[in-house]
């Protein structure tokens, strides 16, 4: 079985980036078995249906475009997820929904699982999560260990890494607090 786990969304949008959070957090936190691969899948959108091909099993962690408590964590499977028009919000969501429409006409598709999470605000141009989404990450983190293990993955916590470390290592910046350095940036002296 070759089983994937992508993180959606773009980070610059506040609660929009929580998909691509998850992954990192999990990347860093947790060994999985052989059978498991983890990416960045950004707002790659139609360049996604690959991965629905190739794999066994595809769990997609994003925010989810419905009317409830923001912060309110939901598993739709593609069928599920196929008869909610309102879910079509965002373009990735959009998208998402039009490759599993076209993937359900193949022979051969994965299994796909959507683990949503209804955001506080998409709008804002800033790096991090609302204080409502910060809450609910650790439960969010929960039931996407519980989606792996029940795909017969195997997990092994590793490390303990917090969301903020993360997502600074990651870009640097997290709710305006930065690191002083660059991640990755080497020191150089200019004479």
């Amino acid at each position: 079985m070759r089983n994937i786990v992508i993180g959606v969304g773009n980070v610059l949008f506040k609660d929009e980036g929580v998909g691509i959070y998850a992954s990192k957090f999990l990347q860093q936190n947790y060994k999985f078995d052989d059978s498991l691969e983890i990416i960045d899948g950004g707002t790659l959108g139609f360049k996604l249906m690959t991965y629905f091909q190739e794999y066994d099993n595809v769990i997609i962690l994003d925010t989810i475009s419905t009317e409830d408590e923001a912060g309110s964590i939901y598993r739709l499977p593609s069928d599920v997820l196929l008869g909610m028009g309102q879910y079509r919000k965002t373009a990735h969501e959009v998208e998402i929904v039009e490759m599993l429409e076209i993937c359900s006409v193949l022979d051969k598709h994965a299994i796909v699982t959507i683990l949503g999470i209804i955001p506080e605000d998409i709008e804002a141009v800033e790096i991090g999560l609302t204080s409502t989404l910060e809450e609910k990450f650790d439960g969010y983190i929960s039931q996407a260990l519980q989606e792996i293990e029940s795909i017969g993955v195997t997990i092994e916590k590793v490390d303990n890494k917090d969301l903020k470390t993360i997502a600074q290592e990651l870009i640097g910046s997290y709710n305006g607090e930065h690191l002083t350095r660059i991640p990755n940036e080497e020191d150089t002296t200019w004479n």
